[in-house]
């Protein structure tokens, strides 16, 4: 009997578990493509401005960075974690490649290199502190998260740089009219995709994910799966923000703030599940789309910044209510105590 197998136990519990995560998956992707579509129909309505081409234009690039990301942060929470660390790492590697360069271009690629191996550290020292010292993740993180802002201050001295030409021509250039971070975007969702829903490993990730104490009894190396999560999170955490570094001519030093609440916010619009299991990548990066447009309708009904905020973080409590809540038992146990009172005493 194979290790996924015996996660998921019977043949009849399995094809339940099976049944019951694919329901809530192709409820989430249905969920937020439709939310997608009624949003961007209400912005023509009340805010033309937010979807003109050139709003488009400028948006597209922020989305698709925002979604990079937020694959990273799935992949976390498909291991019932979260990654605070999101927002200090973000900001390192912007600065990385922006500073490190001065402005020479064929420096740039040696930045990129550095860049990476600052976010395989960042993502072991994320999984040695849950998966070996048993953290919680929130605490975990956010001390990885205090760190990497402390690198980013002593490396900059809090002075913003300015990216190089050549990555301001990836970061902002048009690819047969459509924004080059689209194409990013699209290319990484697919290769995340088909390496967790397609290959062996991704699979025993998953399982991994939704039972922890079974995948330990089916041998699984639970550890591991889950320093990987925390990995990769952060190198995609670093594929976004190198492009943000494009998309921005000069980033301060706090940039990755902008990407804390909106990747846990595309997560769990995209239905993933916060208690870990299995997790749809594809509509976490469209989740990403409708919340850069949500900024964008928002802004362009001239709402304060706080407001912004607000509308982030009440799109979060919708996406959790969503999901969490069962609205069929809430109707019923509302419906009978309707009943009870009007029912003669």
């Amino acid at each position: 009997m194979s290790p996924v197998t015996q996660i998921t136990g019977s043949r009849g519990s399995k094809d339940t578990i099976r049944r019951g995560s694919r329901s809530l998956l192709s409820r989430g992707i249905a969920t937020v493509v439709i939310a997608t579509a009624a949003l961007f129909a209400v912005s023509v309505i009340f805010a033309s401005s937010s979807v003109t081409r050139g709003t488009l234009l400028t948006m597209l690039p922020f989305a698709s960075a925002l979604a990079i990301a937020a694959l990273g942060q799935t992949l976390v929470v498909m291991q019932g974690g979260i990654d605070l660390s999101v927002a200090g790492g973000l900001s390192l590697y912007v600065v990385i490649v922006t500073k490190y360069p001065a402005g020479v271009n064929s420096r740039l690629l040696v930045a990129i290199g550095i860049a990476v191996l600052a976010a395989v550290g960042a993502g072991l020292l994320n999984g040695l502190l849950i998966g070996r010292m048993r953290l919680n993740p929130i605490v975990a993180t956010l001390g990885t998260n205090a760190l990497l802002f402390g690198a980013v201050l002593w490396y900059t001295a809090g002075i913003p740089t300015t990216t190089t030409a050549r990555l301001a021509r990836v970061g902002g250039g048009l690819w047969l009219g459509i924004p080059a971070p689209v194409y990013f975007a699209v290319a990484g969702t697919a290769l995340v995709t088909a390496v967790v829903k397609l290959t062996p490993a991704g699979r025993r990730f998953e399982g991994v994910g939704a039972n922890e104490t079974a995948a330990r009894t089916a041998g699984l190396r639970v550890r591991r799966h889950r320093t990987s999560a925390y990995v990769w999170a952060q190198l995609l955490y670093c594929l976004g923000g190198v492009l943000h570094a494009g998309i921005v001519n000069q980033p301060t030093a706090y940039e990755g703030n902008n990407y804390l609440l909106p990747t846990v916010a595309a997560v769990v619009l995209g239905g993933t599940s916060l208690l870990g299991g299995r997790g749809n990548l594809v509509a976490t990066a469209v989740a990403a789309l409708f919340l850069s447009q949500l900024d964008q309708f928002v802004l362009a009904l001239g709402v304060t910044y706080a407001t912004r905020t607000l509308v982030q973080a009440a799109a979060l409590a919708v996406g959790v209510a969503l999901y969490t809540v069962n609205w069929g038992a809430l109707a019923r146990r509302l419906a009978g105590r309707r009943v009870a009172s009007i029912a003669p005493t």
